[in-house]
Parts: structure tokens; sequence; C-alpha cells
């Protein structure tokens, strides 16, 4: 009570606790609504103290107070579990033998130096894990509970809670529907509800010297600055502050985080191999030394013949991101997929017990305001409250669905038209970077072609990604869901099919479909009869893949961190400028200087999600490719959560501290992507890169197909087997000789000039006999993999149900010792036993 008296967070009398704020403008006329809501409120038994301002007369503000009793009676209602005695561990025989090898390891743990990313205990005073079982709070066994201070029995998070349902819960209006703060809030009657941050988040004395001033100050010092990016973080802390559902997020976050640590380390090791043995690379020494090597034109007008030792520079680069590593961190990374999710479950198991969400359940929602202003005429009885509610039909409901699939198949057909548009430009630029006069230009025309692509293509991504909001938004509205987490599933769903498929349809068609239906010289297939459809470089087409996505991927990052942080940073101090300038030499209380902060997002945690789940399909889907993926976005998570902590603590106003106990519907989003992972990156290594050639040519067309012997190169002659011959007299340009082109056809002194060759067809179902064994072998290995990991560790389990039923003997007991009490005060004699 200290810290709150010292923040000012209490009423004028010195003495009730301010719970949560209402506010409201006093030139809004909706008056009577209000008042019937204010007066409802005080006969729930909350108490509430109106005041203006300082520095807007406009602006009233209305503080909230539960008192003891109001608080008792709902924490029964809500069956709100609260600790009634300490925890008594069961030990078997076999922890004394071991005792001495317990004692052992602990000493030696004191021995060695502390690790430095774990938090200083003694800078969390409160935070000591309370050994106590819980139960549902009932005022009948009141006597139960360890209650040494009313005044800090129920926490901070708590009391919030439950003054947020009695304000879901109050009527403003006669009428079924006429509830709620939320209803008075899209009405204009209020126009903000938040719970109160804990005091100011910094403070002028250091905290090793004087301590937190307040929970708000101990998050801002120990987890928010940038200098403790290296350090764990408080997940108890953030969990009594922020609520359950925050504090899972960053658990996850925090999780995935460490988890791409062996990701970035094994990725890295792969790029690394590519270096070192990149001189050593058998098909760019060939490249590199093919002097004599022509290829043919990759454009009609503005091209020329080219040497093959030209793209000796691109071959080495291709090489890093294509060599003999890139298999094996396919499949690591489908395997890593795997075990993070698996055990992700674990953790969040280990969470909820320690949190105590264990039999937690969710209360029945409310519906809508929408969905009964909707449906009030088409009543049905709840099966679970039993009474009538509105009620959608089924048809209007398939009905409904379908036009929102629709919509959907609309707004991806709108992504793919714009890659087709992006295709078009590399088509038409494409000659004109050819005969840039810019010789660097000239030169390298390909490069930059895929380089201004790609950025268009960013561009065009971000302008989209503001679009799919407001239709997701129409969309989701338009099917009118029932109750606010389905509005916020749907709502969810369609926007991770909208970004991810606006982000990955360009990467799509450079892997899968670039190069892949060009023709060959004397026959080009061309779009619409005019331009020529664009050829992979002749080192191969995945030097592109790697450049789109490590170019979108660096600039979505820095773009989401601008308008996570930038934006509320550049918006508070304009509040705060404006509070300056509107008053001179006025202490701002708590509860406006809360108000003058940027609301939490309007989707809740859905944006922070998005982004993380978003990044984890680019870190796997097509990590073949672009092996360094997993190390980005290791970098970038270790900036993201102190950015987010900076944003919770710093920048927002107070989030309501929700209950939850699982990320919701992102997981099943993770499981689909890294199914998609396993199938992408089979295409990839079988299709975009050069793995199955250089194998086909190795054992069956190379100088090891008959014999093998150690001391002798087996790709030796790979890059003049994959070039084809073209007879450039057929061309009309006035030259004799011939030209190289990549592809597996007769020459043109064959036969059957310009024919697949056999090789083409035996590579062809190399390919597609490596994707099938892949992709087998991997989800085998999956399936293999979570069916080992148990989703709750067997010692966390039998601890459960031990305790479950310590539990119940204890409550016996508890109420035995409180019958045999009353029966001392009244003279009745004691029994032992149940009467």
């Amino acid at each position: 009570m200290n810290y709150i008296a010292s923040s000012g967070l209490l009423f004028k009398d010195g003495k009730k606790r301010i719970d949560y704020i209402l506010v409201y403008r006093k030139s809004n006329i909706q008056y009577d609504k209000r008042n019937t809501f204010e007066k409802n409120l005080r006969a729930e038994g909350l108490m509430l103290e109106k005041e203006p301002a300082v520095a807007n007369t406009d602006i009233m503000f209305i503080k909230i107070h539960i008192p003891w009793d109001t608080l008792c009676k709902y924490a029964e209602r809500l069956n709100i579990r609260m600790p009634f005695r300490k925890k008594s561990y069961y030990t078997d025989p076999r922890s004394k033998s071991t005792g001495s090898v317990h004692n052992y390891f602990r000493r030696l743990k004191k021995w060695m130096s502390q690790n430095p990313m774990v938090l200083d205990k003694s800078a969390f005073p409160e935070l000591e894990e309370s050994d106590c079982y819980t139960g549902p709070f009932s005022r009948a066994r009141i006597h139960h509970f360890i209650i040494n201070n009313k005044d800090t029995f129920f926490s901070n998070a708590t009391r919030s809670r439950i003054v947020y349902h009695m304000l879901q819960h109050t009527k403003y209006e006669n009428g079924i529907s006429k509830v709620g703060i939320c209803k008075l809030i899209n009405n204009g009657s209020y126009i903000a509800a938040f719970p109160p941050h804990e005091g100011a988040y910094k403070s002028s004395h250091p905290i090793k010297t004087h301590g937190p001033q307040n929970n708000r100050h101990l998050l801002y010092e120990r987890w928010a600055r940038w200098g403790m990016w290296y350090k764990h973080q408080p997940l108890d802390l953030i969990r009594l502050y922020f609520g359950e559902k925050i504090g899972l997020y960053f658990a996850w976050l925090g999780w995935y985080t460490g988890m791409l640590i062996p990701a970035a380390l094994v990725g890295l090791c792969v790029f690394f191999y590519g270096i070192f043995t990149m001189n050593a690379s058998q098909v760019s020494q060939e490249i590199c030394k093919a002097t004599e090597v022509f290829m043919c034109p990759l454009c009609d007008k503005n091209c020329s013949l080219q040497r093959l030792n030209d793209s000796c520079i691109y071959a080495k680069v291709t090489y890093l991101f294509d060599n003999g590593g890139t298999v094996f961190f396919a499949i690591f990374m489908a395997i890593w997929a795997t075990v993070f999710l698996e055990f992700w479950k674990r953790r969040r198991s280990t969470l909820t017990y320690t949190w105590d969400l264990i039999e937690w359940e969710e209360e029945e929602e409310t519906l809508r305001p929408q969905f009964e202003a909707k449906y009030y005429k088409m009543e049905r009885v709840n099966p679970i409250s039993g009474k009538p509610e509105p009620h959608q039909p089924s048809s209007d409901k398939v009905s409904r669905l379908l036009v929102s699939i629709s919509g959907i198949f609309f707004m991806i057909s709108l992504v793919i038209t714009a890659v087709f548009a992006v295709v078009v430009y590399r088509l038409v630029v494409m000659e004109q970077f050819a005969s840039f006069k810019w010789n660097f230009i000239k030169q390298h025309w390909q490069f930059a072609t895929s380089a201004a692509a790609v950025c268009i293509n960013f561009v065009i991504i971000m302008a989209l990604n503001l679009a799919y909001e407001k239709i997701a938004y129409l969309l989701t509205n338009l099917e009118y869901p029932r109750t606010e987490s389905e509005w916020e599933n749907s709502f969810a769903l369609k926007m991770f099919l909208f970004q991810f498929v606006n982000l990955n349809s360009s990467i799509f068609y450079i892997a899968f479909f670039l190069g892949r239906f060009v023709g060959h010289p004397g026959n080009y297939n061309k779009l619409f009869n005019r331009w020529r459809l664009e050829e992979c470089h002749p080192s191969g087409c995945l030097i592109d893949l790697c450049l789109q996505m490590g170019v979108i991927m660096f600039l979505k990052q820095i773009w989401n961190n601008f308008m996570e942080l930038g934006y509320p940073l550049i918006q508070n101090w304009w509040s705060r400028h404006k509070i300056k300038r509107g008053i001179q030499d006025a202490s701002i209380p708590q509860w406006e200087n809360d108000w003058n902060l940027q609301p939490m997002n309007i989707h809740g945690l859905m944006d922070e999600y998005l982004e993380m789940v978003l990044q984890f399909g680019f870190t796997t889907i097509f990590v073949a490719a672009f092996p360094l993926a997993p190390l980005l976005a290791l970098l970038n998570n270790i900036i993201e959560i102190r950015l987010d902590a900076y944003k919770f603590v710093t920048q927002w106003r107070r989030p309501l501290p929700a209950r939850a106990t699982d990320i919701g519907i992102w997981y099943g989003i993770l499981e689909g992507i890294g199914i998609l992972a396993v199938i992408t990156n089979a295409f990839v290594i079988a299709i975009t890169s050069d793995y199955i050639p250089r194998f086909v040519y190795e054992y069956k067309y190379g100088p090891c197909a008959r014999h093998f012997d150690y001391g002798e190169n087996c790709l030796k002659g790979y890059v003049n087997n994959s070039l084809s011959f073209f007879d450039l007299s057929e061309l009309g340009m006035g030259k004799s000789g011939y030209c190289r082109y990549r592809d597996y056809r007769s020459p043109p002194w064959s036969s059957r000039p310009y024919e697949f060759t056999l090789q083409y067809w035996h590579i062809l179902a190399a390919r597609l006999a490596f994707i099938i064994v892949f992709e087998h072998l991997v989800f085998g290995i999956k399936s293999f993999i979570a069916y080992l990991i148990p989703d709750v560790p067997k010692k966390l389990y039998d601890r459960i149900r031990r305790e479950k039923y310590l539990v119940q003997e204890m409550m016996y007991e508890a109420e035995l010792e409180h019958l045999q009490q009353q029966r001392r005060k009244s003279g009745h004699p004691v029994h032992h036993e149940w009467p």
C-alpha cells in the first residue's frame, strides 16, 4: 500500500485504492445512460468518485474502488482460486539415497560462476514462490484461506478482473442487451476504460540502493530496459502485472527466441561451410575457367553473347546457399519445428501449473452487440445457461460464410495479380537495364532487375497490407460471429492468410516458376506474344530467391519495429507537449498520465502474434534456400522482446490482466506452417537448386558412373554437361558458331535437334523420387518425435494428481477442525471424525 499511496492511486480520503478508471467527455449528451450505469454499479457494491482532468476541462475521470465484501462475493461467484495451506511435498525412498548426490551438485553449482543471463532473485522480493495449495474461494470457508492482509490478499490483477467483470455485466438501460461497458464505449457514452498503472516507471533513486517504487518500476529496470537484452524474462512478475494472457505471449516469444539459437548456429555453420569450400567447388571452378564458352543472349534486343566466366561471382555466391549442407539443414529445420512445438506444449503445461491455471475454465462469453442486434428476433435456449438468447440460423450462417470465403479468394487473386504485374515489370525493364548507359548496371543488369523488382514488390506488399486489414474487418463483421473470441479467431485467420499470401507469393514465383517455361533459343515462349519470359542466371535461380527473401525479411522487420515503437513514441511525445503547453506547474495524477498514453491495439495481441508467426514461416518454409533466416530472426527477436516490453511498460495504457491457458489459434497455424515447410523445402531442393542434377550426373553420367576412385572428382565436367548447344546462325544476327544455354536438349547436329535428352527424364524422375522420399522420411521423423515427447512431463503429471488428492484431504481436515472449534466454543463434546 505504500507505493499505492506514494503514486496517488487512492481516493481523496487517502484510504480507498483505485482499481479501475472510466473516462468520458462532459460535453457528451448521453448522460442518462451514464447515470443509470453508475447507479447500478453502486448498487452492485462498487464505490465511485469523480474528478475532472487537470489538462482538459472537458475530460472527466471516474475512479472505481471495490470493497472487501464485494470482492469476496464476486471471487466466490467467479470461482477464483486462492491460497489456503502450505504445500507438503511427497518424497519417495529414492530421494533419500540420492540426497548426497544432490548436495554435491548443489555445492558444485554454487562454486561455478553465476549465469549472467539469470536475473538476480534478490531484486524480486515479492516474487518468492508461495508454496501454497489453492482452492476456489468461498465465503463460508473463508477461515480456510491464508489472509494476512485484506488489502493484499487479492492481487491487483485479480481486483481489476473482478471490476471488469462487473462493468461487463451491469445494465445501463432497460432491456436484455443493454449491458456492458463495451457497448457504452461503442456508442460514445464513455471514451475509455482501463486499470491504472501502479505509478511511474522511472525513479530518481537507484533501484539497487532504494529498491523498486512499484512493480511497474521493477519491470522497467529489470525487463524493459535495452541494457537487459541478454537477461531472462521475469515471467512471474509479467504475469502478476499484465495477466496470464500477456505472460504466455512473452513466455512463448522467449521460448521461440531461445529455440532459434541452435537453428541459427546450424544455419551459420552451413553458411560458413559454403564459404570455406567455395573455392574448392568443382562447379564454381569450371564456371570461372570457362573463358571460351559463350552463353546465348538472355533477351532479344539489347543483350549480346556473354562469357560463362562472367558469372563467376554469382556462381560462388550461389554455392553459399546451394551446397552439400542444404539437404541436412532442411531436414534439421523440419525436425526443429516439431521439437519447438512439442517442447512448447511441455513448457506451457509447466506454466499453467505454476500459475495455477490447471483447473481454470473460461466463463461463458457474452454475445457481441452486433450479433444481438441482428438476430434478436430469433431466439434459442442456451444449453449451458438455460436462458433464451439470439440464434443465427444455419442457412444464414452458411451463406455468409460462403460470401466471406469468396472475398478471401478474391483478395488472394488480387495478390496474384500484383505478383503478375511485378513479373511484367521485370520483363519490360529487363532489356532497358541491359542497354543502360551506366556500365555497372549494363554488366549486372539481371541483378539490377531483381533488386528493383524486390523493392517495388515490398512497397506493394505494405500497401496491400493496409487494404487487407479493412477487407478482413468487413468480411469478419459480415459473418456476424457470436462472441468476441470467435470474432478474434476469424479475423486472425483471415489476416494470416492475406499477409502470408502477400508476403510469399512472389517468393513462390521465383522458387518454382522463374525460368521453368521459357522454351529454348529460337523458340522462346513470350507473354502476350510480346515479352520474352525471364530466364534464370547462368549460375541458377537460387540467387534471386535468396535476394528476395533477404530484402523482404530485413525491410519488413525494420518497418514493423518502427510502427511498434516509433509511432507510439511520437504520439505520446505530442500528447505530453500539448499538456505542457496548456498547463504550467501542475502535478498530473497517475490516471491522467495513463490516459495520455496510447491504448493497447484494438486487436489485443493479434498483431504481435501475427508478426512472429509470419516470421516463423520465413524461417522454416524456404530455409533450404536461405540458411541465414534463423539468424536474422534471432537477432530481430532479441530486439523484439525488449521493444515489446518497453512498449507495454512505458508507452501503452495498462491492459486488462486477462487469463488464458494457451496461445489460442496460433498454435494450429504454427503446426500448419511446419507441415508446409517440409513440402516447400523438398520442392526447393529438388526443383530450384541444382542438387538433384549434380547427384544424377555424379552417379550416372560423370567420371564415377562406372568405377569409383577416391582420387577422382566425380563432378568433373558437370557444367559442360548441363549446358546445351544452339546454332547462332538460326538467330539471324549474322553470327556463326554455337552458344550455350541451361537445359538438357539435343544439339542442333543430332537427328532430333532441341528435343529433351534421356538425361532430362532421368533428372525429372530423380526429382520426383527425392520429393517423395524426403517428405515421407521427414514426416515420419516428425511424427515419431511428437510421439516420444509427452505434452505434460511425467513428474508434473504425477505431482498434479498428488496435489489434487492432498487438496481434498486438506479441505476435509480444515472443515473438521473448524467444526471442532465451534463445538468447543459452544460447550458440545468434540468428535475426532465427521459427525
